[in-house]
């Protein structure tokens, strides 16, 4: 199903800053991030909505989103995370995605009235995926 940007992704098809990937998962940073590092998690056959996941999927879903709020907080010196999941409303692709954002106090975020940022460049954009990346707890 190619014609969804994060099939696209998840298959390698299209250019994005990887995170982490296995057989099942595919983690990248949001083009339109609320900070740098926002990391969006999918699974990388199709499956629109949280309640469309299969079983088999849940437990590694759950503990991929785990590994990457852990990694906001070593890896980008957050204090936090900030993790969700739309489905269907505010859903900009219809294709599940987890958000895992890294917070800070007073970081302007409040409520649903989210600022947003950009990479300089795709080497800044791939340079904050790497310090996510090296956080990630192994399993």
């Amino acid at each position: 199903m190619t014609e969804c940007r994060f099939c696209a992704i998840a298959a390698g098809e299209t250019e994005a800053s990887i995170v982490w990937r296995d057989d099942d998962l595919a983690a990248f940073l949001d083009v339109r991030p609320l900070f740098k590092g926002h990391v969006l998690l999918v699974p990388r056959a199709h499956v629109e909505t949280l309640p469309d996941l299969p079983a088999e999927l849940r437990e590694p879903f759950l503990e991929a989103a785990q590994r990457l709020a852990t990694a906001m907080v070593d890896g980008l010196g957050a204090q936090g995370s900030f993790v969700a999941v739309n489905n269907t409303v505010s859903q900009s692709v219809p294709h599940l995605h987890c958000h895992v954002v890294p917070r800070t106090k007073g970081d302007g975020l409040r409520g649903f009235f989210w600022p947003r940022t950009k990479y300089a460049d795709t080497a800044d954009r791939d340079a904050w995926a790497a310090r996510v990346s090296a956080a990630i707890p192994p399993h």
